[in-house]
Order: C-alpha cells, then structure tokens, then sequence
C-alpha cells in the first residue's frame, strides 16, 4: 500500500519539479536583464525568479484542485532551491535559516504588492496610465530593477501585464503539459532602447 502513496506522488512532483524548471528559464531570458533593466546580480536573478513565480501562483489560485497543492510544491521547490544556492555561495549552516527568512518575508511581501497592482487590471489593455498600472510599474522598478524611478519599470511592467494575461488562458493540464506562456521580453523594450 506504501508503494501506491509514492506512485501517486510522482507523477505529481515531476510535473512541479519541469514547471519549477520552466520557470526558472523564463526568469533568465537574457532580454529581462538587456532591455528591461533588471541587474544581472544574484539579487536581479532572484527577484526576477519571484516574479515570475508569483506570476504562476496567482494563475494557480484561481484554478480548482488539485492546483492549490500545485501551487504549495511550487513553493516547496522553489523555497529548496534558494536553500541551497545560499550554502553554494558559502552561507553557514546557521545563517542559512536567518537568510531564508529574509527571503521569506520579501516574496511574500511582493507577492502581496504585484498581486493587488494585478487585482483591478484589466490585463487584455496592458495600459500603465491607471493608478494601478503606476504602482505595478513603480513596485517593479524599486524592487527588481532596483531604482525609485517609477518610469524605469514601465517595460517590465508591460512584460508582467502580457505574461499575466498569456497565464489567464491556461489551465492546469496545460500549465503542468507544456509550461506557463511567458512573452519574450525584447518585445516590451521601448523604441528608444529605455526600459
């Protein structure tokens, strides 16, 4: 009977593990950090990587089951990973904890600021000019890009506009099958080059 409780799970966790993957791909396109003006630093990686995974799991709360326990293995391994990418870069056992929640705290407390600026938006129009938009725009460019400016995450946050928008059409079959669609960031870098 044991055996059977395993079996069932592995399908499962596969499928978390290429989701989790695809995702980590997404948050790399080299485009995100060339034309957006995310910094190409361990900080710029990982608050790309929050992004788009805060991105997925705001598409997985809106799914029926079983994407709520989807949604917490997605955390698990992303969570796992960052674990282990801090003892990589020789963080001791004992700050490993103290750093985790740190990290912690400044997912949860993005998740919380990009997912209300997402609320209201009606994403199909990818228009900046609402309250709204600003605030999705300005979190973006303090926190991943790393400025006060608001006007330096206008690109990002069209990016982050049509990815949640390609998500908003995907279901959990396709979203485990084929990943979720993130848009190529190079098309979301204004004429003039500015992000």
């Amino acid at each position: 009977m044991i055996w059977r409780l395993f079996r069932r799970e592995a399908p499962r966790g596969l499928a978390v593990e290429t989701l989790h993957r695809r995702i980590n791909d997404a948050s790399r396109q080299p485009g995100l950090y060339t034309g957006l003006g995310v910094p190409d630093t361990v900080e710029g990686r990982f608050e790309c990587l929050c992004l788009h995974v805060i991105l997925v799991l705001r598409r997985l709360e809106t799914l029926p089951e079983p994407a709520a326990d989807v949604a917490q293995d997605l955390v698990n391994a992303v969570f796992l990973q960052l674990d282990s990418s801090l003892r990589e870069l020789g963080v001791g056992d004992f700050g490993v904890p103290k750093r985790m929640k740190k990290l912690g705290a400044a997912f949860y407390g993005r998740a919380e600021t990009y997912g209300a600026a997402l609320a209201t938006k009606d994403l199909a129009t990818k228009d900046l000019a609402t309250k709204d938009g600003e605030a999705l725009a300005t979190a973006l460019a303090r926190n991943v890009i790393g400025t006060p400016e608001p006007g330096h995450g206008a690109g990002l946050a069209r990016y982050v506009l049509a990815a949640a928008a390609a998500l908003e059409g995907t279901d959990l079959d396709a979203l485990l099958a084929s990943g979720p669609g993130f848009p190529s960031p190079d098309a979301f870098t204004d004429q003039t080059g500015a992000p």
